[in-house]
């Protein structure tokens, strides 16, 4: 018998108006239709945290590589983060409210301009982050369609490899992998983040495998196998695409994870290594002038902070963009404890 209760069915219908309301009002106030893809753009663009950190973001990366360059191309600042120079104002940053200054993050200990260093350091820590992201993504997201829409044997070995990884403690594995690509492999940061994404993909490999075991049941996945349609088409062709609100906060998140598990490694001397430079090197080399340049600690220790918080609130607005109805039901939560507490 069809449930009739007024409650429950305000109930059932609550979780999709935080979903719809936005996009109703949208509908209702132009005349144009907005496909998917656009909707959640429009989402994304108006949520304020996101915006001010996606801006804070591409104003570090553009910063770190146009200002020393990046290959061949040359950069603007004129100074080099591997050359010496006379120790001005005492290596203390000459940046002030109005001013710049010839060293305006100041000097190490040989006399090398500090904001080189940051630029060099915050460029190979980007490249890291991305790189172990990308492949961490690719890998989680193969695996998990893969043992959420095979299931059988297949599922069960690919989950126990997963259950493998997740039991070795992530940054004991990194460091060991860390070491292995510093002197065995010879390889710089771009092995050393390839090896990193190999360790990092478990997380949303559990993610996507349910959210496959739940598509696979659809509607539309029945329709594509009566049509004989291959395996892999369906999995690309029209499982993934339903998951890809998933994949890319995964992703996002997972660069900011990268970030600061390379500072980890780094600091340990697991990662990069000198005469190479990394935001985590950076305040593994300079921890002991923490009370004497306190400059040297907390220029690198600001970025690292800057560039982790900015990704997660970035991942947020795209969490929020792909299903609005996850803010809304948190709004509802936080007004549930306000009124339990009065």
């Amino acid at each position: 018998m069809e449930n009739t209760d007024p409650k429950a069915h305000m109930a059932a219908v609550g979780d999709f108006n935080a979903a719809e309301l936005d996009d109703e009002v949208l509908d209702s106030t132009t005349n144009k239709s907005y496909s998917q893809g656009q909707l959640v753009l429009r989402r994304f663009l108006r949520h304020r945290a996101a915006m001010i950190s996606l801006f804070i973001f591409l104003f570090i990366v553009v910063m770190a590589f146009t200002s020393i360059g990046f290959g061949p191309v040359p950069g603007w600042w004129k100074y080099d983060y591997t050359s010496t120079h006379d120790i001005v104002n005492g290596g203390a940053p000459t940046l002030g409210w109005f001013t710049v200054g010839e060293h305006p993050f100041g000097q190490d200990n040989v006399g090398k301009d500090y904001f080189a260093l940051i630029m060099r350091g915050t460029q190979r820590s980007i490249i890291i982050a991305f790189i172990v992201g990308i492949v961490s993504t690719l890998i989680g997201t193969l695996i998990g369609a893969l043992s959420g829409y095979l299931r059988g044997w297949v599922e069960s070995i690919l989950m126990r490899i997963t259950d493998l990884f997740i039991v070795i403690p992530l940054l004991l594995l990194a460091a060991v992998v860390g070491q292995l690509a510093s002197e065995r492999l010879n390889g710089g940061i771009v092995m050393l983040a390839l090896l990193l994404g190999f360790l990092s993909w478990t997380g949303l490999a559990r993610l996507v495998r349910g959210e496959v075991l739940s598509l696979r049941e659809r509607e539309f996945v029945y329709a594509a196998q009566a049509l004989g349609a291959s395996t892999p088409r369906i999995i690309i062709k029209h499982i993934l695409p339903n998951c890809l609100g998933t994949i890319i906060v995964s992703a996002t998140l997972a660069i900011s994870a990268a970030i600061l598990l390379e500072t980890a490694l780094s600091f340990l001397g697991f990662g990069v290594r000198a005469p190479d430079t990394s935001l985590g090197l950076l305040i593994s080399q300079y921890q002991q002038k923490f009370s004497t340049q306190p400059w040297l600690f907390y220029w690198p220790a600001g970025l690292i902070l800057a560039i982790a918080l900015s990704v997660n609130f970035i991942g947020d607005g795209l969490r929020d963009a792909f299903d609005p109805r996850q803010k809304g039901k948190a709004k509802k939560i936080k007004s549930k404890k306000a009124e339990a507490k009065a």
